[in-house]
């Protein structure tokens, strides 16, 4: 038996602006999105050009209020080939929550405070 991972999902409260959000600060492109038949939800599927596995955003369409995150320990982790450029694009859109330099690396966090921690290709 073999496993791999296909996605990973986060919900989010305005579709649109969290596709944005991951398109401009990691260049991950729409692949593939799904509307139920009631209007109740839209899930939306980005990757990065070199990446299989996929995020999948979920809009639920009666949803309003923020989501809990807890205390935020749950992240996702995305390799880089240029790091330092990396750094700078997300630093010049206000986007990095923590920083680490100890271990070389940095957080950004999307629109709904998910974050996702940043790493250089070694």
């Amino acid at each position: 038996m073999k496993f791999k991972f296909d996605h990973n999902n986060i919900n989010v409260l305005d579709l649109e602006r969290s596709v944005n959000f991951y398109k401009e600060a990691l260049g991950f492109q729409e692949v593939k999105r799904h509307h139920s038949s009631d209007g109740s939800f839209i899930l939306a599927f980005l990757k990065g050009s070199e990446a299989e596995h996929m995020i999948e955003l979920t809009w639920l369409r009666d949803r309003k209020e923020p989501y809990n995150l807890g205390d935020n320990e749950i992240h996702m982790a995305v390799k880089t080939d240029d790091f330092n450029g990396a750094y700078k694009k997300h630093k010049d859109m206000g986007c990095i929550c923590y920083e680490n330099k100890e271990m070389g690396l940095y957080f950004i966090a999307d629109p709904d405070g998910y974050w996702t921690e940043m790493l250089p290709v070694k």
